[in-house]
């Protein structure tokens, strides 16, 4: 009998560990590709940061926390964070605000509303560079489209893209014009899983529309509300491409945000070591943006 046991448990355990066997084997190449490309060079980029390590140099000294000493004295890097946390501000909001109102807009039973989602969710298929080469030349100053219809009611040209005080909106004006599409799809899926007999319900007791959209639908939204925001709240730190096609970061490093300092670090001054300690520090802070809305929000979102 206890032979018999034996031999059930070691052929339970022979299936267990080929069925195990052949998951592994399944997820090696994503396994692979995981570990080449997102661990490996975020652990290089940890080792860098504590190092001394610009063009020339044949291999990488240690300085221990040198780099993120320097950048806490440097006023450039404080005026670039302050950079990235107001084009955070003009940008998140906006965006999720607009994203909803379309998402909302296309759920309705409306002739042509399949051309209207796809005309909302156009710039969104478009890459950030030809966006950015069409904005550019919006903001052109004097001949562009903008400076053309101020001078043409009579007012002044701005040539928005030449000071600090105007370049920052005028690129979030143009991030929220792209990014509110993204997001609209998100917001759209949530407002379909939401049930349509509690409109009934609530219209039959009296219920107006606004009480409807504060009542039924942002609390039902909750899940999707805390998944947008954090998406949108990273997005608007990590980006690069539209500085450099229209300011490089000028003037006088206005537009400069973090991950453009950062491709200036390593590819224009050769400098990996520190670029190395910016990735880091962007890293933290997006993670700290993920913890702190899953912390905060997700004790008070009602899910289905």
């Amino acid at each position: 009998m206890k032979t018999t046991l034996t031999r059930g448990y070691a052929v339970r355990l022979s299936r267990g560990m080929k069925t195990n066997l052949k998951a592994w084997i399944l997820l090696a190449p994503s396994l692979v590709f995981l570990l080449t490309f997102t661990v490996f060079p975020i652990l290089r980029s940890f080792f860098l940061g504590l190092t001394q390590y610009e063009f020339g140099m044949r291999s990488p000294e240690f300085i221990g926390l040198e780099n993120y000493i320097n950048f806490a004295k440097s006023a450039l890097f404080w005026k670039i964070m302050g950079n990235t946390l107001y084009f955070s501000f003009l940008t998140v909001l906006p965006s999720m605000v607009i994203g909803l109102g379309l998402a909302m807009i296309v759920n309705t039973k409306i002739h042509g509303v399949g051309f209207i989602r796809t005309s909302f969710f156009y710039p969104v298929i478009m890459p950030m560079i030809a966006i950015a080469s069409i904005w550019m030349f919006i903001y052109m100053a004097e001949s562009g489209m903008l400076d053309q219809l101020l001078m043409a009611v009579g007012l002044k040209a701005m040539n928005v893209l030449s000071y600090r005080e105007t370049v920052i909106p005028a690129m979030s004006f143009m991030y929220v014009w792209k990014e509110a599409g993204y997001l609209m799809i998100f917001f759209l899926s949530g407002l379909q899983n939401i049930s349509g007999e509690l409109y009934e319900a609530a219209t039959i007791d009296g219920a107006s529309p606004f009480t409807m959209f504060r009542k039924i639908t942002l609390p039902l939204l909750g899940p999707t509300l805390l998944f947008v925001s954090t998406i949108a709240l990273t997005n608007s730190v990590k980006l690069v491409d539209h500085i450099v096609i229209m300011t490089e970061g000028g003037p006088n490093n206005g537009s400069t945000m973090l991950l453009y300092h950062i491709y200036q670090q390593g590819f224009a001054w050769f400098d990996q070591a520190k670029a190395s300690a910016l990735t880091v520090v962007m890293l933290v802070i997006m993670l700290a943006i993920a913890m702190i809305q899953f912390v905060n929000a997700d004790s008070r979102i009602h899910y289905n």
